[in-house]
C-alpha cells in the first residue's frame, strides 16, 4: 500500500531537483566565453596547446587552420597546464 503523502513527498524533492537543474542550465548558458561568431559573420575558432611556452603551437595551429591567412585573436585563457587560443580567420 502507498500512502499519498509518501508519494507527494517524493514528488515534491523530485520536482524540487528538476527545478534545480533547470536553473543551473540555464546560468550557464549565460556563461562570459567567447561569441561563436564575430559581429562581421566570422566563425571563431578555439585551439589548446601547453601553456608553458611562448604558445607557438597555438600560433601554428591557427595558422594552418587558417590555410596560411593571417587570423585575429578574440580571447586567450589558461587552466591548468592548458593555454588556448581563440581565433576568427581573417580574409584571404
Amino acid at each position: 500500500m502507498i500512502r499519498s503523502g509518501s508519494l507527494f513527498s517524493r514528488f515534491s524533492r523530485l520536482s524540487s531537483t528538476a527545478g534545480v537543474c533547470a536553473l543551473l542550465a540555464a546560468l550557464s548558458a549565460c556563461s562570459s566565453g567567447p561569441p561563436l561568431f564575430l559581429s562581421d559573420g566570422r566563425p571563431t575558432i578555439p585551439v589548446q596547446c601547453s601553456a608553458a611556452g611562448d604558445h607557438d603551437s597555438c600560433k601554428q595551429q591557427a595558422l594552418q587552420r587558417c590555410g596560411g591567412a593571417s587570423y585575429d585573436t578574440v580571447d586567450t585563457s589558461k587552466s591548468g597546464d592548458t593555454y588556448t587560443l581563440v581565433f576568427a580567420c581573417q580574409a584571404k
